[in-house]
């Protein structure tokens, strides 16, 4: 016990003298140590992640992903009446889409309109088997006349969510002719 505690005295008087030596701490060696951590600390979550393929909390496989296609084209080339949204799930799991976030995007003002459906009939939220495909056309010019200002936006951007909220994709197309593409 005696030699421990001689051992401990020994060692903390010398790093007393080496630190009264020193006149400041050399910044590349600073930076060093704190990269050298950095990587350390993401090659430790790295192989964490990485041996966590087995089913999680809910029974789901951790690599099941929801992976969708989404395509939207428009009739004509500048100033077009009709959108075709066409979703395709390429996944190996099924999903629910929530209604589609049609944005007018005017570099610095967005318009945002929820799709709820064609006519009278609201068929969202959707299922949406592995393989499937749903389309749906649009019709832009009712959004017109409903605010007249949307003609001068020149992005169509429509965005697609799952029923939980969370982002499955999003595509755009231009409208209309613009000098910056964003």
């Amino acid at each position: 016990m005696k030699r421990v505690v001689l051992f401990f005295v020994f060692l903390s008087h010398s790093l007393l003298l080496l630190a009264n030596n020193e006149v400041a701490p050399e910044g590349n060696k600073l930076i060093g140590f704190f990269l050298a951590l950095l990587i350390l600390t993401i090659l430790l979550f790295s192989i964490k992640k990485r041996g966590d393929k087995t089913k999680t909390k809910k029974g789901r496989l951790f690599h099941q992903r929801n992976k969708i296609k989404i395509e939207l084209e428009k009739d004509r080339m500048y100033y077009p009446n009709i959108l075709k949204l066409k979703v395709t799930n390429r996944g190996n799991s099924d999903i629910d889409l929530d209604k589609p976030l049609l944005v007018f995007d005017n570099f610095w003002l967005k318009r945002k309109f929820k799709i709820k459906g064609i006519g009278k009939y609201s068929f969202y939220p959707l299922y949406l088997e592995k393989g499937a495909t749903h389309s749906l056309k649009i019709d832009i010019t009712r959004f017109y006349l409903h605010d007249k200002k949307l003609k001068k936006y020149p992005k169509i951007k429509v965005k697609l969510f799952n029923v939980n909220g969370k982002h499955l994709g999003s595509k755009s197309v231009y409208i209309r002719k613009t000098l910056i593409r964003f």
